[in-house]
């Protein structure tokens, strides 16, 4: 499959005219642009090893088209790689000072070339890590050792970046599985504004403060921007830990929170997974009310067990109910005395709350040449009906037990996982 998109003449000439990274680019984009079925990043970038493995790549936690030129995608990573050690909520970061970054890719035939990097710093201009945050600050109860076992400091602007919007001025806005915190980048990297549950941020503005109950490494997974740049929109990948963990983590009610950048006023709406367990990936924004969202499981495509959800759904907020918390209490608003996690469907359906709309967009188990990673975590799209997905390669490591790390190898190929932008024509058009 070539899909070829036509690039209109000030297109070419904004994207020539704006830059918001270090790039290294030496040739002006084509007027047309050909989309592969898929691109590979072909020269992944070696980061480091652990124990004799490389870490390599890393991006593909969010991708964005850029505005101004159609062969060119931000794609970012997360906080960096690490694994569990043989104590409970203690990580091994082989990186501790990893910089969590957006790259912007260009495709180039069949590969994707990075050609600049934006690396995320503070309001002062230190660069942050992905170091879990400090208590009262984000903490998510985690903690981190280096590779020689000492303990890491936690950093109280590290970042586990996840969700990523891109803005016409050329700034940035990323979410992330720590406090939540949703940041404002100026197109350096360098901190506007920092929001969260907590007001530590930067300027002090919160978010729902319910939100810090959520699940360690299941935050804010997806971000969004509406078209007329004034709302954000926030999807927690899995249900709050709401009273309890057990509660919470038998539930199908995902939050969907909006974020109202002038006035700072934000309201909530329930997103129903297909099955409880199932993630929230991204959240990409098609109108004012309607989105894309990725929910998936965390299997492989001829695993065993084998992946049974990596599908793309188009949302509708317009019909959904607010379930925000005007006193903005710590467990969020109550229902019949109970949380909105300890609700059954039924209940909700009883106390009148409408969840948002889902139509399905695409079944990545159904492309054709198979999905071959556990991870799908990026949509964007390109024109109207050019569907654009990213895999997330973990770096291209997992957990090989007792703090080692071991090839992240699919099962349906036996290869290195890398990062992948599958290009999908859809056969309606989505807006």
């Amino acid at each position: 499959m070539n899909i070829r998109c036509v690039r209109p003449f000030y297109a070419v000439v904004a994207a020539l005219l704006s830059s918001g990274c270090n790039d290294d680019s030496s040739t002006a984009p084509g007027e047309n642009v050909t989309y592969p079925a898929k691109a590979v990043d072909a020269a992944p970038v070696t980061w480091g090893t652990q124990g004799g493995v490389a870490i390599s790549g890393g991006y593909g936690s969010a991708v964005v088209v850029d505005p101004t030129d159609p062969s060119v995608f931000w794609i970012m990573t997360d906080r960096g790689p690490n694994t569990t050690t043989a104590v409970a909520n203690r990580l091994l970061f082989p990186l501790p000072n990893f910089v969590p970054t957006i790259g912007k890719f260009r495709i180039a035939g069949d590969s994707l070339r990075r050609i600049g990097v934006v690396d995320l710093k503070n309001a002062s201009g230190v660069s942050i890590s992905g170091r879990p945050n400090p208590a009262g600050q984000g903490a998510t109860g985690e903690s981190g050792i280096d590779p020689a076992g000492a303990p890491i400091t936690p950093d109280p602007d590290g970042m586990d970046s996840e969700g990523l919007a891109l803005v016409k001025d050329g700034t940035f806005w990323v979410s992330d599985e720590y406090g939540p915190h949703i940041v404002h980048f100026d197109a350096g990297g360098r901190t506007i504004e920092r929001i969260n549950p907590f007001g530590s941020g930067t300027g002090g503005r919160r978010l729902p403060q319910v939100l810090a109950l959520r699940r360690p490494n299941r935050g804010m997974e997806g971000l969004a921007i509406t078209p007329d740049e004034r709302t954000l929109v926030g999807a927690m990948q899995s249900p709050l830990d709401n009273p309890t963990a057990t509660i919470g983590r038998a539930s199908d009610a995902h939050r969907i929170v909006t974020f109202d950048i002038a006035t700072g006023a934000t309201k909530t709406f329930v997103y129903e997974v297909d099955a409880v367990g199932n993630l929230i990936c991204e959240i990409q924004a098609l109108t004012a009310t309607t989105f894309l969202v990725i929910e998936r499981d965390g299997l492989y495509q001829g695993g065993s067990p084998a992946a049974a959800s990596k599908r793309i759904y188009k949302i509708d907020i317009s019909g959904a109910t607010d379930v925000s918390d005007p006193t903005n209490s710590a467990a969020g608003k109550l229902f019949g005395g109970k949380v909105l996690e300890a609700l059954s469907k039924g209940e909700r359906a009883s106390n009148s709350i409408t969840p948002v709309s889902k139509t399905l967009v695409y079944d990545l188990l159904t492309h054709p040449g198979g999905y071959p990673h556990d991870k799908l975590e990026g949509v964007t799209l390109v024109g109207r009906d050019l569907l654009v997905v990213s895999n997330d390669d973990d770096f291209g490591v997992v957990d090989g037990g007792n703090s080692t790390f071991i090839s992240k190898l699919l099962p349906a190929t036996q290869q290195r996982d890398r990062v992948v932008l599958y290009f999908i024509k859809l056969n309606t058009p989505l807006k």
